[in-house]
């Protein structure tokens, strides 16, 4: 086991686990992550904002690493001494990175499905500035359907490379990627052809900002005002485990169960999310856990108290 201390809080780790991995185990100070996806090999160092500064390398060698690393892509050593939320060059250099993450992204929160779990809003709110100093001309790119159930808004993106793993690894064959370099890259299909296989709509669950939307939910509701709740069903595709969201008594969409990282806890596959609406099509297991943090917790419990109707006097 390796010994690592994150913001003065020690913890011994296998080989192999990365300072993230190191910062999540422990449950506290853990750097944003908006590429990296513990369920996808080979996701994490896109988008930088989990940098991290490392003050000693290891017992071996204790000289501090000369830059900021990237916390997903490095991996433990024994002895090593992390600053996160601690340091004052960590923080200046992630509202760095966030500046740079919105320079082309939209101010679409009023009307992006994405708004109340979006990373980027969090990210934003966090470490933002509260104006823009980009003078030039942002990106700009007409909406696409990359399939008969997913939107791409292109202007949105921030190119992690999410939704392209999650082709590569679930799929048997990708139809889209990345386009160009430098400031034109763009996520797009191959010779405009359709994004169609079963599990293609698991895009949309990783994907942190509103750049891949569910055309089913489009516009139907802000999801504070629904109740996730979570079922299960038999399915021979998936593992039918799922987090359904109501709206009074209709299912308004289907995604993955997500843990604490806003991770899926299991893939699904498009049936389960895309066709089965109806309560009947599901069991029950109960309400979903929400974060206090997340701004769906504040409108309502997890699930509805009954009202109890008292006889008052006629005075009152």
């Amino acid at each position: 086991m390796l010994k690592v201390t994150i913001d003065d809080i020690s913890i011994e780790v296998p080989p192999g686990t990365t300072i993230l991995q190191a910062a999540r185990m422990i449950g506290q100070n853990v750097p944003p992550a908006m590429c990296y996806y513990s369920k996808l090999e080979g996701s994490g160092g896109k988008c930088r904002t989990c940098l991290v500064k490392v003050t000693k390398g290891s017992e071996k060698d204790p000289r501090p690493m000369p830059k900021l690393v990237a916390s997903c892509r490095t991996g433990v050593m024994d002895g090593m001494e992390v600053r996160n939320e601690t340091s004052p060059e960590v923080i200046d250099a992630r509202k760095g990175v966030t500046e740079f993450l919105l320079i082309n992204h939209p101010l679409d929160c009023p009307v992006c499905d994405q708004a109340g779990e979006c990373k980027l809003q969090d990210l934003s709110y966090e470490h933002g500035l509260a104006k823009s100093r980009y003078e030039f001309k942002r990106r700009e790119f007409e909406k696409r359907d990359i399939g008969d159930k997913i939107q791409l808004h292109m202007n949105r993106c921030i190119l992690c490379y999410r939704c392209t793993q999650v082709a590569d690894q679930l799929t048997p064959e990708r139809v889209h990627g990345v386009l160009n370099r430098g400031e034109v890259s763009e996520i797009s299909t191959y010779i405009e052809q359709a994004v169609d296989n079963d599990f293609s709509g698991n895009m949309i669950d990783v994907c942190p900002v509103g750049a891949l939307t569910d055309k089913t939910f489009r516009f139907k509701s802000r999801v504070w005002f629904t109740k996730p709740m979570l079922a299960h069903r038999e399915c021979t595709t998936c593992s039918g485990k799922v987090t359904l969201w109501f709206q009074g008594s209709e299912v308004l969409r289907v995604t993955t169960r997500k843990d604490k990282w806003n991770e899926a806890e299991a893939f699904i596959c498009n049936d389960c999310r895309f066709e089965k609406k109806k309560t009947e099509d599901w069991t029950i297991d109960g309400p979903a856990h929400i974060d206090t943090h997340s701004v769906i917790a504040q409108n309502h419990l997890p699930f509805e108290l009954p009202v109890v109707q008292k006889n008052l006097p006629d005075a009152l």
